[in-house]
């Protein structure tokens, strides 16, 4: 049981005073005391003696009041024997407007607060059985200016009067409410709320709109129709006996339980309402006994059973017994006002009985905190540090995470797997602490297993392996080093009162040897079989939520993440990241970023058991995310169970590229004793591992690329060929050597490749393809003759279309005297300029005029383009080419009529180049050629040539001065008889309006005065901006 707070008497009547303790009041170091006979006694509370009590160590179970210290705990300052003629029933302070408050007789009396002297009797509360006082903080809602409102309620049979202060002025008014029966008590539920405990129901009235509430609960609380009249309406069960009617009706009770939620109580009922009068649908409190009184003292409910003698303190959220306290003939609770501050939290309340009064001192919460654990009490203990506030607690938030973590440990041995791996994932667990409580099949030398089974065969629990960490400091392997407060709670927790229902008391027992650490496994429950796959399930999420948080902070790569600009985190971010670590983080960056490390290595590794227990075909996606994962224990692994498809994703993914280029090797040339699989099987799992392989390494790209050559060229060549940007970025010379010491072809393929679709223009590879191809044709290696024309047709392809290569480097390659080699020469003349000598080799070597025709025409087109444009209004004619350039027909004309000896002219080559070509060359030297032997009927279709030629060109200068003079025509029609035609511009009563705000379309300035042009499309510009 929980020690929360210890009973001290600190007021008791002497035998020989026959007087009895009626009321009390505490406020500030003063307590009241209301007496039988009248008499008013003032006390004088001695802090310091509270303060010492507070402090003292838990008390027995059963807890008794303590013995009279030797200072007195309170001292009598006064006594007024006159404040009233009869008992004082009840007392209340406004210290705002300085008055003491008291019910005696039925009525109730104001009284200064210094003096004690009565100031007034309310007359108008003559027959008053209870009163209820409140002050609160209320702002102006005009103004917005705060001032302290108290009300004071008094109960007079069943009507409600009210008075208010305004900070210390009395209202002059006040407001009365009439209820159905008759009123027995009255508690405020807020500043205007109040609720009115009837004699069969309860009723909720706001005091500033007059609205009553009734409200309906279970048995005796009653409210429901028909409930509220009748002779035994508020006669309980703990009234009735087996002789009929015994007692008088239980007495309504009511508190406040925080700020929005109240409680309820009649006879043994309970219900929990909102500050609106609305059932919260919380379940009773089981109590056997009708309380005699509840109050409410943060954060505990209280109530006092006056039949037992004892004061019971309960959890008010799970309603559960914490501790009872022994008090004779206790029968009151007095509690300081709560809706005022929370200045007496923590600080005990009043009980009192007819003879004594009590001081209820409460011990430290964090001692609580303690002693809830020590007994195994999580449930509790995670309850009352949710409704504690953080400044009462040392380190709120790290008591309650390790306390969840002691209960999640509790229920993974209860075999709860999923409610135990939510609570450990909603705490945000250290991962080793979780992945500990697995057999090594999952957590490998991390498991706690091996080591607690081995000495639980002599009955012990051994501590677990230690390791050495780089500081030098030995620590457990795995474990998360708690704080000193921590220590303290759990060093000997016995967790054997492990509840996570609400609704029952009762926990269960979990056995533990007083030598076992909090978060090793309990002996016996090793898992295995279908316990360890549903674990297994449970443990999944967990991990991929801890690989979640720790790439919020750590890189790939393993370094810091870069949050701000540098490459440190801030304070909260430290605080976060330590929650991952194996131990605490230590205190310099780089300590911290190696921590970091090594918790992503076994969250990933454990994810990796668990995938390869579990569902091994999960075990593949993971190895395509960024891993952490151990190499060694994937390698056994997979290995071990022939996933090696998956073994060469983890390697690339770790980028361990040639131990997996190794394995592709090994299995893709199928070599003798080695077990086959069939997903790696041939060179093309090989090439794509290569393809995507960047540029950098192309070493190791070379090295294993040689056998998919040898196996299957085309498909090897696809590494350098391919459609990507790490093919595309390959060092191009470097491949090229590679492909050049394999095979010619290849080189030529490659280089192909990159000049043709990447246009690459580097003249060395140009050169060199020049090289390959004349090699070739020297070398003629060729198993058929349509490869050879092939290679031919390629070679002089490529040496018309590049223009990169050194036309005299593959001048000098090629044989003068092989007739295989005439075009290409022919070709390789043309890109030096030598045309005459190209056209000896067509029309002499080769005799072909068809070709060397063709060669002209060719030479012809790139001179014609390369010719400078006329300018506008001009026009080249056949005499201005004439006098620019020699054509290239006239050197093909000159081979043929005058050949070098020992040919002889050609004449119909030569009188069909006349009448294609003769208008494109010079009349006067090609007729110099013509021999006069050759008759003027031979040459009609070359005058003819040049007779239609000659008339085009005056034709056209015609048909241009026609088209000029129409145009001119059609603007002067436009302009002289252009009214009413569309595009006419007004004819002759064409205008423009110039206005303050035109501007020219020239300047974009304002015309003003200045000088204006109209334009044809009646557009106004300055005079002088027509000329820009």
């Amino acid at each position: 049981m929980l020690s929360a707070f210890t009973a001290r008497p600190i007021v008791e009547l002497k035998q020989r005073d026959k007087s009895k303790i009626e009321s009390i009041l505490a406020y500030g170091d003063r307590l009241l005391v209301g007496l039988s006979h009248g008499s008013l006694r003032v006390y004088r509370v001695n802090e310091h003696i509270d303060e010492t009590h507070a402090h003292d160590g838990p008390a027995a179970e059963d807890q008794r009041p303590s013995p009279s210290s030797k200072q007195n705990a309170v001292d009598l300052m006064r006594e007024e024997e006159k404040f009233s003629k009869y008992k004082i029933e009840q007392l209340a302070v406004i210290k705002e407007a300085n008055i003491l408050i008291s019910l005696s007789n039925g009525l109730v009396s104001t009284h200064d607060l210094q003096s004690y002297e009565l100031q007034e009797t309310l007359v108008k509360t003559k027959g008053a059985t209870a009163f209820a006082v409140t002050s609160n903080i209320v702002k102006d809602p005009s103004t917005g200016v705060p001032s302290i409102v108290s009300r004071l309620a008094v109960a007079v049979k069943r009507r409600v009067i009210l008075w208010s202060w305004h900070d210390s002025e009395l209202e002059p008014d006040t407001a009365e409410h009439t209820l159905v029966t008759g009123i027995k008590t009255l508690t405020w539920a807020t500043g205007t709320k109040i609720v009115a405990g009837l004699t069969s129901s309860y009723v909720l009235v706001d005091v500033t709109t007059s609205v009553v509430t009734d409200i309906v609960g279970p048995g005796s609380i009653g409210g429901a129709p028909g409930q509220d009249g009748g002779r035994f309406g508020g006669v309980g069960v703990s009234t009735i006996n087996y002789m009929g009617l015994g007692g008088a009706a239980p007495k309504p009770l009511a508190t406040q339980l925080g700020p929005e939620q109240l409680l309820l109580a009649k006879d043994i009922n309970t219900l929990f309402i909102d500050t609106n009068g609305q059932p919260l649908g919380r379940r009773q409190i089981p109590w056997a006994v009708a309380p005699e009184a509840i109050g409410y003292s943060y954060p505990y409910l209280l109530a006092l059973q006056a039949t037992k003698g004892t004061l019971e303190v309960r959890n008010p959220e799970t309603l559960t017994l914490l501790q009872t306290i022994s008090l004779p003939n206790a029968s009151q609770l007095h509690i300081s006002q709560p809706n005022i501050s929370l200045a007496h939290a923590g600080k005990g309340f009043l009980v009192i009985s007819e003879r004594c009064v009590w001081r209820m001192g409460a011990l430290e919460y964090d001692s609580q905190i303690d002693e809830l654990v020590d007994h195994g009490r999580l449930d509790e203990a995670i309850s009352l540090l949710g409704m504690l506030e953080d400044a009462l607690l040392k380190d709120k938030e790290g008591r309650l995470r390790e306390i969840k973590m002691l209960k999640a440990q509790n229920l993974f041995d209860l075999r709860r797997y999923r409610e135990s791996l939510d609570l450990f994932t909603e705490v945000s667990a250290p991962p080793d602490r979780v992945i500990r409580l697995f057999p090594p099949i999952i957590a490998g030398q991390l498991s706690a297993h091996s080591a607690t089974v081995h000495d639980a065969k002599n009955g012990t629990f051994s501590e677990p392996d230690v390791v050495t960490s780089e500081s030098g400091s030995r620590q457990p392997t795995g474990l998360t080093k708690p704080t000193d407060h921590d220590e303290s709670a759990i060093k000997n927790a016995n967790l054997s009162h492990i509840s996570t229902d609400e609704s029952k008391e009762s926990t269960t027992d979990i056995p533990r040897s007083n030598g076992e650490h909090p978060w090793q496994p309990q002996e016996g429950t090793v898992l295995e079989g279908k316990d360890l796959k549903a674990a297994t399930a449970e443990l999944r999420p967990f991990l991929v939520q801890a690989r979640t948080r720790i790439q919020k902070y750590l890189n790939p790569d393993g370094t810091l993440k870069d949050a701000h600009g540098t490459k440190s985190l801030d304070v909260s971010d430290v605080q976060e990241a330590q929650e991952l670590l194996l131990a605490h983080a230590p205190g310099s960056e780089e300590e911290r970023r190696q921590q970091l490390v090594e918790t992503a290595k076994l969250v990933d590794t454990t994810l990796f058991r668990a995938y390869m227990f579990a569902s091994p075909s999960l075990a593949g996606p993971l190895f395509r995310l960024d891993n952490f994962c151990d190499p060694d224990v994937v390698k056994e692994m997979l290995i071990g169970t022939g996933r090696y498809n998956d073994l060469v994703d983890f390697y690339y993914g770790k980028k361990l590229h040639e131990q997996a280029l190794e394995l592709l090797q090994r299995f893709g040339k199928k070599e003798q004793g080695d077990e086959i699989a069939s997903q790696l099987a041939g060179p093309q799992r090989t090439v794509s591992y290569l393809q995507s392989l960047p540029a950098e390494m192309i070493d190791l790209i070379l090295r294993f690329a040689d056998w998919p050559l040898d196996v299957d060229p085309q498909l090897g060549m696809e590494v350098f060929l391919a459609d990507s940007e790490n093919a595309e970025t390959l060092p191009r010379q470097r491949v090229l050597d590679f492909l050049s010491s394999k095979d010619k072809a290849l080189a030529e393929k490659y280089l192909k490749h990159i000049i043709e679709e990447l246009n690459d223009t580097t003249p060395s590879f140009h050169q060199k393809l020049v090289d390959i191809y004349i090699q070739g044709l020297k070398e003629g290696k060729f198993t058929e003759e349509s490869d050879r024309k092939r290679w031919e047709e390629h070679a002089l392809s490529f040496l018309r279309s590049s223009r990169y290569y050194h036309p005299y480097k593959a001048l000098q390659m090629l044989p003068a005297d092989n007739p295989r080699f005439y075009e290409a020469r022919a070709i390789v003349l043309n890109k030096m300029g030598q045309h005459r000598q190209a056209l000896e080799i067509y029309v002499f070597k080769l005799q072909d005029p068809v070709k060397a025709e063709d060669y002209c025409n060719q030479v012809q087109l790139a001179q014609t383009s390369s010719t400078i444009t006329p300018k506008q209004g001009q026009r080249s004619t056949a005499t201005d080419l004439e006098e620019k350039t020699t054509s290239i027909y006239h050197s093909l004309l000159s081979l043929y009529l005058s050949p070098p000896p020992p040919h002889k002219p050609q004449w119909g080559p030569a009188l069909n180049i006349l009448a294609k070509h003769g208008a494109r060359m010079p009349a006067s030297s090609t007729l110099d050629l013509i021999p006069e032997i050759l008759p003027i009927k031979e040459l009609e279709s070359y005058f003819r040539g040049r007779i239609r030629s000659a008339n085009t060109t005056i034709n056209e200068s015609r048909v241009t001065v026609a088209l000029r003079s129409s145009l001119v025509f059609s603007e002067e029609l436009k302009l002289r008889l252009g009214d009413g035609i569309p595009g006419g511009n007004g004819g002759r009563n064409r205008h423009v309006l110039i206005t303050e705000d035109r501007v020219c379309g020239v300047c974009y300035k304002r015309f003003g005065g200045s000088a204006i042009k109209v334009l044809p499309n009646n557009s106004v510009v300055h005079y002088g901006c027509s000329d820009r």
